[in-house]
């Protein structure tokens, strides 16, 4: 089965390729926006995450036309639906930013920072899985790590949000300060949900 999956070149594999390059390039916009503030650095990320939606359109219009897929087709609805996930939190991390007129913290620059190097070990995890799929799992594996390491840091963000609330107005700060926060955590889990798939796609294809 392994030997027939390497074989064949599905748009399915193109597709889920790009979604990848996508997010990569959007958790890049995201990580310089944060160290930059620049709004064209928000214009970039909205740009990428418009166009990994067009391409997860034309996957889920592919699959529901589709019997024969390289593998299973919950698979791969899950895989691009994470890895779509991902940006979408990256979107929503700048979009609650401007609307609550947060400012980027260290913390916020260091998860960004991980989670742009995660979604580089993602994209090549799907690069490499149709020949070389324990090269693909290795990068996965890779992603998972720095995922916990983005959790890490939210942890630590937390600790020091909630260590010295002092008025009201502190306290507005910190609840606006965690919703962002949390955004980025949820990048994070989606990273390792989307791992995950492509490990079990691995041991299914091997």
């Amino acid at each position: 089965m392994g030997r027939l999956f390497r074989k064949r070149q599905n748009v399915f594999i193109t597709l889920i390729k790009e979604q990848a390059t996508l997010t990569l390039e959007g958790m890049e916009a995201l990580k310089d926006y944060l160290a930059s503030h620049d709004p064209a650095d928000s214009a970039r990320l909205v740009s990428k995450e418009k166009e990994a939606d067009e391409v997860r359109r034309i996957l889920i219009d592919e699959l529901n036309r589709t019997f024969i897929t390289p593998f299973d087709r919950e698979d791969i609805f899950a895989l691009s639906r994470t890895i779509d996930d991902v940006l979408d939190y990256a979107y929503t991390t700048v979009s609650e930013m401007e609307i609550l007129k947060v400012e980027p913290t260290p913390y916020m620059q260091r998860m960004a920072s991980l989670l742009r190097d995660a979604a580089y070990e993602l994209s090549m995890a799907v690069n490499r899985l149709e020949e070389h799929p324990g090269v693909a799992n290795d990068h996965a594996q890779q992603a998972k790590a720095l995922e916990n390491r983005v959790e890490d840091v939210y942890r630590e963000a937390l600790a020091d949000l909630f260590s010295g609330a002092e008025d009201l107005k502190h306290v507005v700060k910190m609840l606006k300060l965690r919703e962002v926060y949390r955004h980025l955590s949820n990048a994070a889990d989606r990273g390792d949900e989307a791992a995950n798939v492509i490990a079990d796609i691995v041991v299914k294809i091997a």
